[in-house]
C-alpha cells in the first residue's frame, strides 16, 4: 500500500507595505499588500524531535517576504509574486508554494485584488536550500 503526506507550513495575512503599481502616483507611495503563503515541507523531524531546531522557521519566512517586498518595488503584483516565490524555493527546505498576494486598497468596490500562484522547486535542483531549518 502507497503512503503519502504532505505536509504544509502557512502564513495567514502578512501584511507589508510597498512600492507596487505602474502608475508614477504609485511609484511615489506604499500601498499595503495582504500576503498569504503555504510552503509544503517535510515536518516529520519536528514532529518527532518536538525541537523548534528541526521546525521550518515561519518568522523568517515572514521577516524575508516583508524586506524583498519592500525592496523589489515591483511593478505588477506578478512580478513580485513570481520573484517572492523563487526566493522561497531557493532559501527554504520546501518543495512546493502557493502564494497569493492582494492589494486590498486597490480597487474602491472590491475587498481585494490579487494574484495566487503556486511553483514548485526543480526536480533537477541538487543543492540545498541555505536556510533549511529554523527556530519557529
Amino acid at each position: 500500500m502507497l503512503h503519502t503526506q504532505s505536509d504544509v507550513v502557512f502564513v495567514r495575512g502578512l501584511t507589508v507595505d510597498a512600492v507596487i503599481g505602474v502608475y508614477e502616483w504609485e511609484r511615489a507611495i506604499t500601498q499595503p499588500l495582504q500576503i498569504d503563503i503555504a510552503l509544503e515541507t517535510d515536518i516529520s523531524a519536528a514532529a518527532a524531535s518536538d525541537d523548534v531546531q528541526d521546525a521550518l522557521n515561519y518568522k523568517a519566512v515572514c521577516d524575508d517576504v516583508s524586506e524583498w517586498c519592500q525592496v523589489i518595488q515591483a511593478k505588477l503584483l506578478e512580478h513580485l509574486a513570481e520573484q517572492i516565490a523563487d526566493k522561497l524555493l531557493a532559501k527554504y527546505a520546501c518543495h512546493k508554494i502557493t502564494l497569493s498576494m492582494a492589494k486590498p486598497t486597490a480597487i474602491k468596490h472590491a475587498d481585494a485584488v490579487g494574484v495566487q500562484i503556486t511553483r514548485s522547486a526543480k526536480a533537477s535542483h541538487s543543492e540545498q536550500p541555505t536556510s533549511q531549518r529554523h527556530d519557529a
